[in-house]
């Protein structure tokens, strides 16, 4: 497998050229920040000759994506789809049809998002009129608030026999068109199964526009639904699954589909609640729930013989939510094995791929690395297949596994999407377009590793020019999750801060994925308390052999690295400034308020039950001791970290006499005010940069006062 190494090294060559650091090349810019695209979702075409692929226009462009088409011998990228001025999101989730003749993609050009599909061989995409009557109409159910209208005498129908009013059939009265949420096509290309919310009555519109319109939390029958399509009559097929129905996944052979459910209305707060079902083709009103498959599955697929379904869910060791194995679910003798118990790294989100031999291919996470592992058909260790760039970030293939995709970067080099007709040749890169401005200077971290408390931590520093000659100011960065990791990617952002002739330093302390299962879990009822010790220890390493000023060092961090934030702010006064975004300030308040409290759950139980664990990892439980100056950065519509969380903090450092502030952000929500502070395309224009410049100048100050 060495050979990946040798053919995969020609990317730093050939890749996206404009962006390869030159003798010219500068730092990017907050502004240029605002410049940047994204590639995502590559899809091999049926017979492996074209690739279609995602492009997100950079932030200043509008953040909206569309579909490009380029190929692996050579073909130079091309846009397929262009978006009208009214919509604002672009078109996405795009797929080839079985035979490779037209893709299907979403977009909303009207009220709802819809499903297209567009001729490969020229002309306009045309639009599936989906349609259904709605299973629920909240303006019928007893008790619905009667509306003004209602008093007024309604209008006389037309005649039925009227040329001008053709009189409507059962089949189409009283339909409604659907918002499409997801769409999985078969692999014979007769079917489409698509999950899709149950739409809005006109009842129901008539009673928002009169507002009346109070929410009885939990007891919401609405839910998301699963359809089947034919695609040759049009015809949508409702298929009697319990919603929430999240996806569905086809046999080989299209002659069976697998649908995963979540319990409606808050289920999975009190508990994994997902279930799944059965549906044969042949027999679609009389679908089988799998009760061999667990409450906490999340992605799956079908085995090349369609005899056994493999699927990620819950760990068999006791982790955090969402930390995976990997299963073998045989629907004969409805056994279950574990292909992944005991891997010495951390499984990604992405779907297993199966091969006709019985093996499995899944992107999985070793240390600051996505890595693509090989499961072969018995058990065992997976063989990881080596690449360059070493970070992948996906992995996907054609139904006939004649081609392979890795889209991926490195430290210090730009995504890249490399193509091999076979898992056992050394990969090439394919043209994609540019996916930033050019002549932009990239830097890769250097890996460091330290001891703490038995231990073994693993960080990367990335240092500025500025340091071959002179110590320079340290900014210690804290990741995600808990359950989150860095990894060693391409990173405008922290390019951005060594622009600035600053040092950047991040570590995936105990509590990261990428490194087992037990580390994983090692921070469980012990937030801010060992990892953050672990992050320490490795400041105290960085210090001690790098040219490092320490008496200039900041720390900042976005959702859990945001709490770290928050908890350095009463643990220490090492640091000269503290810029907290989105963080849990009280975990007491955090758990009524959040979206779901089943992740917080498993960390330190109910509050109620465990008052003094809850009060110990709250950040807010130490503000009496806090001195450093802290900058908080909130979304007012975060319904992971509510605002409440960060006007608390900024309540009690004010009242503390701390220089404190805090900047809200409207409409944000908690992943995309992350993505815009980090330079990633969004939809609103200037958060991002707003962001960037108040914690450049925030840090600055102080820094600029430090004796």
């Amino acid at each position: 497998m060495s050979r990946f190494a040798v053919g995969a090294s020609l990317l730093l060559l050939t890749a996206a050229p404009s962006l390869l650091p030159q003798a010219t090349a500068g730092f990017p810019t907050n502004e240029q920040l605002r410049h940047f695209k994204a590639i995502s979702n590559p899809r091999l075409a049926p017979d492996g000759k074209h690739i279609l692929i995602q492009i997100t226009e950079s932030t200043a462009d509008g953040g909206k994506s569309h579909l490009w088409l380029t190929g692996p011998d050579g073909e130079e990228p091309r846009q397929l789809t262009f978006s009208p001025d009214a919509d604002k999101r672009g078109e996405f989730e795009g797929e080839w049809m079985p035979d490779g003749q037209s893709i299907l993609f979403l977009a909303k050009r009207d009220e709802q998002v819809s499903l297209y599909r567009l001729p490969m061989n020229g002309g306009e995409a045309r639009q599936f009129k989906l349609k259904v009557k709605p299973a629920v109409d909240l303006a019928k159910l007893p008790g619905a608030l009667p509306l003004k209208d209602e008093e007024k005498k309604p209008e006389q129908p037309p005649s039925s026999d009227s040329p001008d009013h053709p009189k409507k059939t059962d089949g189409d009265s009283d339909e409604v068109a659907i918002d499409v949420a997801r769409y999985r096509v078969s692999p014979d290309g007769n079917n489409i199964a698509i999950v899709a919310e149950d739409p809005q009555t006109p009842g129901e519109k008539a009673q928002k526009e009169a507002k009346a319109d109070a929410d009885w939390v939990n007891h919401n029958p609405h839910g998301s639904r699963l359809y089947l399509l034919d695609v040759a009559t049009g015809k949508l097929t409702p298929l009697p699954v319990e919603p929430d129905v999240r996806d569905a996944f086809w046999s080989s052979d299209s002659s069976k589909l697998l649908a995963i459910a979540e319990g409606m209305n808050g289920a999975g707060d009190l508990g994994p609640a997902r279930s799944s079902w059965l549906i044969r083709t042949a027999e679609l009103t009389h679908p089988q729930k799998l009760a061999e498959l667990p409450p906490s599955i999340e992605l799956a697929s079908w085995s090349s013989d369609g005899k056994s379904i493999l699927y990620l869910a819950q760990a068999k060791q006791d982790t955090p939510p969402g930390y995976t194995d990997l299963y073998l679910y045989d629907t004969g003798s409805k056994t279950t094995r574990n292909l992944s118990d005991g891997f010495k790294g951390s499984l990604r989100d992405a779907p297993p791929l199966p091969l006709s031999d019985g093996g499995v291919v899944q992107l999985v996470e070793l240390g600051f690395h996505g890595k693509v592992a090989l499961y072969g058909p018995g058990a065992g260790e997976p063989l990881l297949l080596t690449l360059q760039p070493p970070n992948v970030s996906a992995v996907e293939t054609n139904a006939r596994r004649s081609g392979w995709l890795f889209l991926g970067s490195g430290g210090g080099s730009p995504e890249a999407l490399l193509y091999t007709p076979d898992l056992k040749t050394a990969p090439t890169p394919v043209k994609i377009p540019p996916l930033g401005p050019a002549q932009m200077r990239s830097l890769a971290g250097k890996k460091v590793q330290w001891k703490n408390d038995r231990l073994t931590i693993e960080g990367r520093l990335y240092l500025p020019p500025q340091a071959t000659t002179q110590k320079v100011p340290l900014i210690v960065e804290v990741h995600g999750g808990p359950l989150g990791a860095y990894s060693d990617g391409y990173e405008p952002w922290i390019d951005f801060l060594l622009g600035r002739g600053w040092a950047v330093l991040r570590t995936n302390p105990r509590g990261s994925t990428g490194y087992g299962a037990s580390f994983a879990a090692a921070n469980k009822n012990d937030l801010g308390g060992g990892d953050y010790r672990d992050i320490m220890a490795g400041v105290d390493e960085v210090l001690k052999t790098e040219p490092l000023d320490g008496d200039r060092m900041a720390l900042m961090g976005y959702s859990y690295g945001g709490e770290m934030a928050a908890f350095v702010e009463g643990k220490t006064t090492r640091f000269k400034a503290i810029v907290s975004g989105a963080p849990v300030i009280d975990q007491h308040s955090e758990y009524g308020t959040e979206g779901s409290s089943w992740y917080d759950r498993w960390y330190f139980g109910k509050p109620w039950e465990h008052p003094e664990d809850a009060w110990r990892q709250s950040p807010l439980a130490a503000a009496g001791n806090a001195h450093t100056p802290l900058l908080l950065l909130q979304g007012e519509a975060d319904t992971v970290d509510p605002l409440g969380q960060s006007m608390e903090m900024y309540r009690a450092l004010r009242q503390m006499g701390v220089p404190v502030e805090l900047v809200t952000y409207p409409r944000d929500n908690h992943g995309p005010l992350a993505r815009a502070i980090f330079g990633e395309p969004v939809t609103e224009p200037w958060h991002g940069f707003d962001a960037r410049r108040r914690i450049v100048a925030f840090i600055q100050k102080a820094f600029d006062q430090t004796n």
